[in-house]
């Protein structure tokens, strides 16, 4: 089986992992500071990217003076595979690219798929047989495992602090800073993989 170039993956529907309840991850966010730590991005590159779209802050956005953005891990793990990509010389047209096409895919698929580019393409590869044809064809020069970039995403937002976000935003109190524990995300597929 070939790899498809990512632009033309994008309608691709994929069913979704099944998942045991977790404490609500969409109230639970992590502040621009320590997502620019965990991506290994600058506050500048993280505000550029969630201002022109490329990356927002799913959790909390800024909804005006003063308020802080809140991101999620996706968005993080996001933010770090568009730093990767940056990095090779892929251009931005073609990022922005990829990154609908993850977003379009769920987020238990990520951690199996492979982003190969030729600096002008990005193809999306989900078994190692896809990798190998695509190197063979000489479309690969370099390749982001996701799952590695998730792993590695993961171990550095273990000992972050993350922020609750009640349902009512009441912008007067301060948003509660809680522990990275079982609340997240994050948390609870780590404790789902040590029970599996």
């Amino acid at each position: 089986m070939e790899p498809d170039a990512v632009g033309t993956m994008a309608g691709e529907q994929h069913a979704p992992e099944a998942q045991q309840p977790v404490p609500d991850p969409e109230h639970i966010g992590f502040r621009g500071p320590v997502a620019c730590n965990a991506a290994g991005i600058t506050y500048r590159q993280l505000d550029y990217w969630a201002r022109t779209g490329l990356v927002e802050p799913s959790v909390r956005p800024a909804t005006g003076s003063g308020t802080q953005r809140l991101y999620g891990f996706r968005d993080i793990l996001m933010l770090k595979v568009v730093k990767r990509l940056l990095d090779t010389g892929v251009s931005l047209q073609n990022i922005r690219t990829a990154v609908e096409y993850l977003r379009s895919r769920g987020i238990s698929d990520l951690t199996n798929l492979t982003l190969m580019s030729d600096g002008a393409s990005v193809y999306a590869c989900t078994s190692a047989d896809e990798v190998i044809d695509l190197v063979r064809g000489g479309q690969g020069v370099f390749g982001i495992a996701v799952g590695r970039v998730w792993e590695e995403v993961e171990g550095t937002l273990a000992t972050m602090p993350t922020e609750a976000v009640p349902d009512v935003i009441d912008d007067s109190a301060p948003p509660a800073t809680v522990p990275a524990v079982a609340t997240d995300e994050l948390a609870a597929r780590r404790a789902r993989r040590r029970a599996g």
